[in-house]
């Protein structure tokens, strides 16, 4: 009869923690990454000699036929959505169409201006 007491097992190092681990933080950043939303149409910036860095992360898009574009939404209600949601005392980005008649560019300036916009920036090529 065997009286003494069974060897101890050498246990292994688990895994799980690890992989535990690694999903919570996959999970946290997923979470707290900022996604931007696609361009809402293709828009040709001016050409220019200089261009400064943009300084504003918001940008409203307007195409050559004069169509807006914001936070993924076109036309009137972007310029609602736009108008309603941002600080107003922060710049704002303007990705003007190339092709786009100065009149029109002039009259959205005035619109901005008017519901309150203090800084616009509008962006060009390099």
């Amino acid at each position: 009869m065997n009286l003494r007491p069974p060897r101890p097992r050498q246990s292994r190092e688990s895994i799980v923690p690890m992989i535990n681990v690694v999903f919570l933080l996959l999970i946290f950043f997923l979470m707290t990454a900022q996604i931007a939303p696609p361009d809402p149409f293709e828009v040709t910036l001016p050409l220019a000699q200089e261009a400064a860095d943009p300084t504003s992360e918001s940008r409203l898009y307007i195409s050559r036929e004069g169509q807006t574009g914001y936070n993924g939404l076109t036309g009137a209600p972007a310029m609602e959505l736009l108008i309603e949601i941002r600080d107003k005392r922060d710049p704002l980005q303007l990705r003007a169409d190339a092709e786009l008649e100065a009149s029109r560019l002039a009259q959205l300036l005035r619109e901005l201006a008017q519901a309150g916009f203090q800084r616009v920036e509008v962006m060009v090529g390099g």
